[in-house]
């Protein structure tokens, strides 16, 4: 008898279970129930207790029934929540407000739990600290003896992306001397790039951006060189692997060198592009024309190209190669001037 009961009770707590759990019915008539996580209208995610986290395909599911309330996005942008159910080729959410809210199973976008929904609002709002991966290298080389330099190169990257906007910041440094006595000049190299550019997506494929760049060179006696701007750009390509952005707008440059100081206004036309090559290397590349608007035969224009390969989670090889070619330098100086650093790369994530 006492099993008997034992029994009873037992199978009472697994229907209840069941009453409590999620369930989908797929197109071959298995049932899986559990708790539904996510589904992106491609694949539903469902946690279950016997199998772990299950993936399913979205056109393989023939009904959903969930016992707990669901965030329901919709491609009209309406986000209705509560307990959900299909028939035939619609989806119903029962909502405390509306009632009963009946859409085409084909215009649901995502479908959320309360944990998802929540973690979904975060990423869209995050704290302007977190988010942000990149990395850095420094290489130093030292001689002595029958010669005597030095030289440090320093290049860093990061950046922040959220599904709306970009922060991005970038430097490149090289100096490089002579120490043996009497060398003339004894600073063979001492140039410092820097910059940060903020992008925010006006469609999926069209944003609007402003950017500010600073760089010094002290053998082409510039001071310093300050370029200020916005404009638009287009995500012509924008996959996990690849993208590739082209960008229009003007810019405001001041240039103060040992000799002469100049200020202009300037076209910034563009284009930007990366690839993930495998697992574990990223290509990046960048190439800018500023055409000066007072005269549209001085210009410049730098080229920027780099790879990262990652060894392991934090650490890496890094190559950052850099041109920057102007028309009009001062008197005496070279038309171009290259960047160029390699060495280990660590990892920074926040």
């Amino acid at each position: 008898m006492r099993n008997v009961f034992a029994l009873a009770v037992l199978s009472v707590f697994a229907f209840c279970s069941a009453m409590l759990a999620d369930q989908i019915v797929l197109k071959n008539g298995d049932r899986i129930s559990g708790t539904i996580v996510k589904s992106d209208g491609k694949t539903l995610l469902m946690k279950t207790d016997f199998a772990g986290d299950v993936t399913v395909q979205w056109t393989a599911i023939e009904q959903i029934n969930s016992s707990a309330s669901l965030h329901v996005s919709l491609a009209n942008g309406q986000t209705v929540v509560g307990p959900v159910s299909t028939t035939d080729d619609s989806l119903a959410v029962t909502t405390p407000s509306q009632g009963k809210v009946t859409e085409p199973r084909a215009q649901v976008t995502t479908l959320r739990n309360d944990a998802e929904w929540t973690s979904y609002e975060k990423s869209l709002h995050p704290p302007l600290t977190q988010g942000w991966a990149g990395g850095a290298n420094v290489g130093f080389a030292l001689t002595r003896g029958n010669s005597q330099t030095k030289n440090l190169a320093l290049a860093f990257t990061a950046d922040r992306k959220t599904t709306h906007d970009l922060i991005a910041l970038y430097a490149n440094s090289v100096y490089a001397a002579n120490d043996a006595p009497g060398a003339v000049p004894a600073t063979t190299a001492n140039a410092i790039q820097g910059g940060i550019r903020y992008d925010h997506d006006l469609t999926e494929r069209l944003f609007a951006y402003v950017g500010a760049d600073f760089q010094t060179d002290d053998l082409q006696a510039l001071n310093l060189r300050s370029v200020l701007g916005g404009g638009l750009g287009y995500h012509a390509i924008k996959s996990d692997r690849t993208t590739l952005d082209f960008l229009g707008g003007l810019n405001y440059t001041r240039e103060n060198y040992t000799t002469f100081n100049r200020n202009f206004a300037a076209l910034s036309l563009g284009e930007e592009f990366t690839h993930k090559v495998g697992m574990s290397t990223l290509i990046t590349q960048k190439f800018y024309m500023f055409p000066d608007l007072n005269d549209l035969s001085q210009y410049r224009g730098t080229f920027n190209f780099g790879t990262i390969t990652k060894f392991s989670k934090w650490l890496g090889w890094q190559n950052a190669f850099g041109d920057i070619y102007v028309t009009n330098p001062p008197a005496g100086k070279k038309l171009n001037d290259i960047i160029f650093t390699t060495g280990l790369n660590v990892t920074l994530t926040h």
